[in-house]
């Protein structure tokens, strides 16, 4: 199952919407088989595992991420095929969350004859697809907060500067969430002051860009913005409201820009209607970059399920230096965000303190 899991990584970006599975082969206490799902509409695991497999597979034990899929969606159920072929164990991480499937793949499974066994390694399988669990089940984007601080808790000086917080290694993890993850989102003072490109660029080359998001309430981005001009096959959604001018509207839509209008009782975005509508659009997750005033907004929507800090070994100071989350904030301890699971990772000199809301 270790490897199964392993493998269902390799798919990282380019299922999404859909999970991240692995499957694995077992004949007579050796592997003959492997697989993964590698692409949206393509090969489900268990199918690419019969397709890479050099000998009968009639018999054998297979090892699933994830529940065999019972019904027909973009491609054939993968428990009809395991049945077919003549597998006579399958061991499964963790039930599919999703109510198409939910137990009717081990069921069809147990009905043939064949053994299943659950909860291998549920726990791992779970956090590996936590953004398919999320989008699947709440029917909502599973939302990152990400930001880059000093060790006094600044994301840029009095003056503004903010390059670089963070180092190399931590800025190219970065850049692989994004190729990771369906959309970025900012907001417009981001667009404004840094005039990000919001693309992701690997190493190694190659790198899917994600869906660019901006919100902003009033329209009043700049049509020459590098977000909007920049060589990308990605999409861009404005986020936007009815205080946006025809005109303004008119120009940013024959640049290819999607409008998104979600009005808040406050004149500014409504971040959770925002939500709804990248859901009807299949955006499974969100990597949201914002500075203080988006992610403030973020927090108090409720919208955020993980965080991700960077803490670099710089210290700041100054009391208009500006910090990862502004707003009003909360007037007592006893009403502070609480975190839970938290991880600590090292990049370079950075560490990484990656948690998830306490709702």
């Amino acid at each position: 199952m270790q490897r199964a899991l392993e493998l269902a990584k390799d798919g990282w970006g380019r299922t999404n919407p859909n999970p991240l599975v692995g499957a694995v082969i077992v004949k007579d206490g050796e592997i003959i088989s492997e697989g993964y799902h590698a692409m949206l509409g393509g090969a489900h695991a268990e199918v690419a595992a019969f397709n890479n497999a050099k000998q009968d597979v009639s018999g054998a034990t297979m090892y699933v991420t994830l529940e065999p899929c019972s019904h027909y969606g973009r491609t054939p159920p993968c428990a009809k095929a395991i049945v077919e072929l003549g597998i006579k164990e399958v061991v499964v991480a963790m039930v599919d969350p999703n109510s198409k499937v939910a137990g009717r793949g081990i069921k069809m499974l147990e009905e043939a004859g064949i053994k299943v066994v659950t909860g291998v390694m549920e726990q791992q399988a779970k956090k590996l697809n936590e953004i398919f669990i999320k989008y699947i089940t709440d029917k909502k984007p599973f939302v990152i907060m990400k930001t880059a601080m000093t060790l006094d808790g600044k994301i840029a000086t009095g003056g503004g500067d903010s390059k670089w917080i963070s180092g190399e290694s931590s800025r190219t993890h970065v850049h692989l969430l994004r190729d990771r993850v369906a959309a970025i989102m900012v907001g417009i003072k981001t667009v404004l002051k840094d005039n990000p490109s919001l693309t992701t660029r690997l190493d190694s080359g190659g790198g899917k860009d994600p869906v660019r998001i901006i919100v902003d309430s009033k329209g009043i981005i700049p049509l020459d913005s590098k977000v909007i001009t920049v060589d990308s096959t990605a999409g861009i959604i404005l986020a936007t409201t009815s205080a946006i001018g025809s005109e303004k509207e008119k120009l940013l839509m024959e640049k290819g820009v999607r409008i998104i209008k979600a009005d808040g009782d406050d004149g500014n975005v409504d971040l959770g209607k925002l939500m709804e509508e990248l859901y009807t659009l299949e955006i499974d997750s969100i990597l949201l970059e914002g500075g203080g005033t988006l992610n403030a907004s973020a927090l108090d929507a409720g919208i955020v399920d993980k965080v991700m800090f960077f803490v670099a070994p710089k210290i700041i100071g100054g009391h208009n230096a500006v910090t990862p989350v502004e707003g009003e904030g909360r007037k007592l301890m006893a009403e502070a965000i609480r975190l839970k699971d938290m991880d600590l990772y090292r990049f370079g000199e950075d560490v990484l303190i990656e948690a998830y809301i306490e709702y």
